[in-house]
């Protein structure tokens, strides 16, 4: 009978290298994402993760699963593209914000300063991967009645998640109201920057069903991403536009 050899969780060795990169030279890191297309099923978990970690409101969704039909029927197919921030090193989104809101990080992500952010979106339409969306202050809970005696009434339904603080950015924002960031800024992946910095993972890799998604320090030889980033299966999108992406993606 054949035996089948225990493999190790990629989560794990993935966690290695990240503890391994926060104990290391913060100038000598650089995060990367890489997607294997192959492995990803459509399940949307990483995008259900990626909006409880970060509190986010109808319409501002960092992770989309884009879902794409391959063939002629019957010989039909779906295939499915995790599409985060490309977190590119040539970003276009920095060169066209006026106040200088967006800008790149130490470790090669992109981040957005809620606080100068003017709301004007050329961000979003510089981006080439439609990766920026805006936060116009709408509410989940926006249409629960406010009924007496209702078991659950709307303030209720709020306070339980859209009243709960985000903690992106590794902040504590306040409650969503009218004027307060960041409602009225452009928003986007960040890679979980919060998470990082205290040795968590980005929330759409740990929730991955598949193990479809791998992150770590693009510059450390012994990392798990960089021996994936040898395969010959490995491209970025729109590489014509020399955005020079740090997510890749194994197709």
């Amino acid at each position: 009978m054949t035996r089948i050899l225990a493999q190790e969780d990629p989560l794990i060795r993935m966690q290695r290298d990240l503890k391994r990169a926060l104990s290391g030279d913060p100038e000598n890191v650089r995060w990367i994402m890489i997607i294997d297309r192959a492995k990803c099923v459509g399940c949307n978990a990483c995008t259900i993760a990626c909006v409880a970690e970060n509190k986010l409101p109808p319409g501002v969704v960092y992770r989309p699963v884009i879902s794409e039909e391959i063939g002629e029927y019957p010989n039909v197919h779906l295939r499915f593209m995790p599409r985060p921030c490309m977190q590119c090193q040539n970003a276009p989104c920095i060169k066209v914000c006026p106040v200088k809101a967006t800008y790149k990080d130490p470790q090669g992500v992109t981040v957005v300063d809620y606080n100068k952010c003017i709301g004007c979106r050329y961000c979003l339409t510089a981006c080439p991967y439609g990766a920026r969306t805006s936060d116009f202050g709408e509410w989940y809970t926006a249409k629960t009645p406010d009924l007496p005696g209702a078991l659950v009434s709307r303030e209720g339904a709020a306070k339980g998640y859209e009243l709960h603080p985000a903690a992106e950015y590794g902040r504590t924002w306040p409650e969503r109201g009218r004027g307060k960031s960041p409602i009225g800024n452009a928003r986007k992946c960040h890679f979980c920057r919060h998470r990082l910095v205290v040795g968590m993972l980005p929330a759409c890799v740990t929730s991955c069903i598949g193990r479809a998604t791998y992150f770590g320090n693009g510059r450390d030889p012994d990392a798990l991403v960089r021996e994936l980033l040898g395969t010959p299966r490995v491209t970025r999108l729109k590489e014509e536009f020399n955005t020079q992406p740090s997510v890749y993606y194994l197709m």
